[in-house]
């Protein structure tokens, strides 16, 4: 079958002239469960993938963490699959071959970014249809890729943002926050943020967070009653479990609760914090509230148009993308793929401001 286009040697080789390797690192699930290191493993010597007449090569060089590796890791979206498999969801990098279809739109050195399982790889097959070209490789690409998409999605299609409304956003400074945060200032909402340390609260402020709720010294529901007894009209939530009670109690009347994740629950074997649902049907009767469930999967239609709208505002400057390579963390930068491991646990210890992103250096002199 014809997988590379043969008639042009370059497209075996990046575009530094390199030959392209044969086997390479990736991580892989070996076994499935919700504790991250002990489902993955490191494998060494895997083989460098092929592309497909429709599909790129990608080099990997910044992939991006996110809280739903660890749900991916123990089973929980497609019960149907078994270990061994890839994961990882998204990366940016360069094309370094390609099948002969994809050579329509694509050059071997381009940058591109792509969603897709697999990512945790030096290299990964990515359909070229599937990848977004860029103008350069920036891990900053890389937070619009899930984590921008999910709260512009999610907020245009559910939130029905409008001047003035009170938004209220759990896990503010965190990879998604930061942009639900961004955007619902940019619709002219009031905006609050919870976090947990003051220098949190300060990166939220600086991106426009008109109040900010440190839930180590402050009590959220406390505050909340205090300063918005008449309730707020959106909630973006993604913690669960208390918060998730907590913020379905703040909201007004006609108010909506979105649910981009419960990261509380990821690492039980349940993988549920209990909630109070008891008295859930009373709650949003009594309020005509409504609750909804977002998972960017359902939208993969929207996708294209959102991403063309975020990388727009995000170099028109409009946009921050705030990107956490670990550089606080007390080993250092996350720098490799042994490194996905630390950069997972350092995500639930909740101490990343914005998104995590590990880097994947290249033995080969590279222009980037």
């Amino acid at each position: 079958r014809p997988i590379l286009d043969m008639s042009y040697s370059r497209h075996f080789l990046d575009f530094q002239g390199s030959s392209i390797p044969s086997s390479m690192k990736k991580l892989v699930v070996t076994k499935l469960s919700q504790n991250f290191r002990e489902a993955v493993t490191l494998q060494q010597d895997s083989p460098v993938p092929l592309p497909g007449d429709g599909d790129l090569l990608v080099r990997n060089r910044f992939v991006g963490i996110n809280a739903s590796d660890i749900n991916y890791s123990a089973g929980r979206y497609d019960a149907s699959v078994k270990p061994p498999f890839d994961i990882g969801f998204e990366g940016v990098g360069e094309v370094v071959a390609l099948g002969l279809s994809a050579s329509a739109d694509y050059t071997v050195g381009q940058a591109v970014a792509y969603v897709k399982a697999g990512s945790f790889a030096e290299y990964t097959v990515v359909p070229a249809k599937q990848a977004v070209l860029l103008p350069s490789v920036k891990p900053e690409f890389l937070t619009l890729m899930v984590s921008g998409a999910t709260a512009y999605i999610s907020l245009k299609e559910l939130g029905e943002l409008s001047e003035g409304k009170k938004v209220l956003v759990t896990a503010a400074a965190g990879g998604t926050g930061q942009f639900a945060v961004q955007l619902a200032k940019k619709a002219k909402c009031h905006v609050i943020g919870t976090c947990s340390s003051d220098e949190k609260g300060g990166f939220l402020k600086s991106i426009g967070c008109d109040h900010t709720i440190n839930y180590k010294t402050e009590n959220v529901e406390s505050v909340l009653r205090k300063d918005y007894p008449e309730g707020v009209d959106v909630v973006y939530e993604s913690v669960g479990g208390k918060m998730f009670d907590l913020a379905l109690n703040s909201l007004t009347t006609k108010g909506r609760l979105i649910i981009i994740g419960f990261i509380t629950g990821y690492q039980n074997p349940t993988g549920l914090s209990p909630i109070k649902a008891e008295l859930l049907p009373a709650k949003l009767l009594r309020k005509s509230a409504s609750i909804r469930g977002f998972f960017l999967n359902h939208y993969l239609s929207e996708y294209k148009m959102a991403m063309k709208h975020l990388l727009h505002m995000y170099e028109k400057g409009d946009l921050v993308c705030e990107v956490d390579l670990g550089d606080r963390s007390p080993e250092g930068k996350f720098t490799g793929l042994e490194s996905v491991f630390r950069a997972v646990d350092y995500m639930y210890m909740g101490k990343n401001i914005g998104k995590i992103v590990v880097e994947l250096p290249h033995s080969v002199n590279s222009k980037l």
